[in-house]
């Protein structure tokens, strides 16, 4: 129906596989992306499942019992992540490597997250591929594991194997995830709800290396959200991010897969549903905050991003 998302793409499941002082903040930040995803879809693009090895809850650093919905050995997959955290390395039991190189048998990917490229590496699921850790473990787990190559990254992408660095990471690569599946409209639709920085900050920080997200591409987003009701002209975002308009355009297209006009377009209408489902504010009002001086331009446009009139959105929710 919305025209932002791959509608040839079918529901992914991912497992998460959780053990006792595993993070509640990483488990957050990976699963609340996938969440808004389908909540802004609009129809269920991920499904996913709390999984022990066992069947019996996990505990987080902060307290927090989880339930699983399941042990690992009854499930399968699209994505299998273990999420270890503190005290990790006694999780390494030959029963947990069996196991998990079992569970590779049954899901198509399968991650890491915190701690968990060691329970990979451990299993041997990681020989001969590029893997990072989080970072106070990286110089041990390099020696540990040789046959791995470890890289200072945020997150890394090896084929089916995917590793990464703790919370705020997990974050960054379901982002990443979301946009390689559904589209780079839809992540950073998904951005603007988290009031994520690629998105929100007028003068972002520095980006981690090996960062797909340019500095420049993130400023000209920051500008583009800061500048909704009175749209700024791509010649003048250009201008204040200190590049060309061409050079800008080339690098929205090759990072986000558009070019600047379609993003600013479609970040505009992101604020128009917004208002449209939130508020009892006319057409005519919601065009102007959203950057439209026509009402019936407005309305085309969003027929066109969401295969509805605001009018049929609003009363389709009554």
């Amino acid at each position: 129906m919305q025209s932002w998302v791959k509608d040839h793409a079918a529901v992914q499941q991912v497992d998460l596989l959780l053990f006792d002082d595993f993070s509640g903040h990483c488990l957050a930040n990976t699963v609340e992306p996938l969440r808004a995803a389908n909540t802004l879809a609009g129809r269920q693009l991920y499904a996913w499942r709390f999984l022990t090895l066992d069947g019996a809850p996990a505990t987080s650093s902060a307290g927090m019992e989880v339930n699983p919905h399941a042990k690992l050995a009854r499930c399968q997959g699209d994505m299998l992540i273990a999420m270890p955290s503190y005290r990790y390395r006694p999780l390494a039991t030959d029963q947990a490597k069996k196991s998990l190189r079992a569970a590779a048998a049954r899901y198509a990917v399968m991650a890491g997250f915190d701690a968990g490229a060691w329970l990979l590496a451990a299993a041997g699921l990681l020989d001969g591929r590029r893997s990072t850790i989080h970072w106070e473990e990286l110089a041990g787990f390099a020696e540990d594991f040789p046959q791995v190559k470890a890289l200072r990254l945020r997150h890394v992408q090896d084929g089916n194997r995917i590793t990464c660095t703790g919370a705020l990471a997990a974050f960054d690569l379901m982002m990443e995830l979301i946009g390689q599946t559904h589209g780079q409209a839809l992540r950073l639709e998904v951005a603007a709800l988290f009031m994520s920085p690629e998105v929100t900050d007028a003068v972002p920080a520095p980006l981690a290396i090996g960062s797909a997200r340019s500095r420049s591409v993130a400023r000209a987003l920051a500008l583009m959200q800061a500048h909704i009701e009175a749209p700024l002209s791509v010649i003048e975002i250009a201008r204040q991010v200190g590049r060309s308009r061409k050079d800008l355009e080339q690098r929205m297209k090759a990072q986000l897969g558009t070019t600047p006009q379609a993003i600013y377009r479609h970040l505009r209408l992101i604020q128009a549903r917004k208002l449209v489902l939130e508020t009892n504010l006319t057409v005519a009002e919601i065009a102007l905050r959203s950057g439209y001086e026509d009402p019936s331009a407005m309305t085309r446009a969003y027929r066109t991003q969401f295969g509805a009139t605001p009018r049929q959105m609003r009363s389709d929710t009554k």
